[in-house]
């Protein structure tokens, strides 16, 4: 059976407490992979991070993706997050107003870049 893998997003403190487990408690790599569903690779990767920089060698080096994405695709929006929506749409407007583009040249735009990106 082929299971298709979600991808957990891992914060700072979580990977710390993580590490500071392994360290701490005397339990095996193994059983702490287990109890927290985890692979012993990203612990390694954890442990040498943390050794060699410390706590700021947790830290994610993924940049913050478009948040806009993120509300975009949800069904159901709160309240808030509606309005959150709304306010970067139209901060994405105004800014595509200040450099007097139009919807057109915006189409433009994009279909240069995706034929850009095709072309590699």
């Amino acid at each position: 059976m082929n299971k298709r893998r979600k991808y957990r997003y891992w914060s700072k403190e979580e990977k710390h407490r993580i590490i500071k487990r392994l360290f701490d408690e005397e339990i095996g790599l193994r059983e702490l992979c287990r109890q927290e569903i985890i692979t012993t690779t990203l612990i390694y990767k954890w442990k040498a991070a943390f050794l060699e920089h410390g706590i700021g060698g947790l830290e994610n080096s993924i940049k913050p993706r478009n948040p806009l994405v993120k509300l975009q695709n949800k069904k159901h929006l709160t309240e808030v997050e509606s309005l959150q929506y709304e306010n970067m749409k139209l901060k994405i407007e105004n800014a595509r107003l200040k450099k007097h583009y139009t919807n057109e040249e915006v189409v433009k735009i994009r279909q240069r870049k995706s034929s850009k990106k095709s072309m590699k």
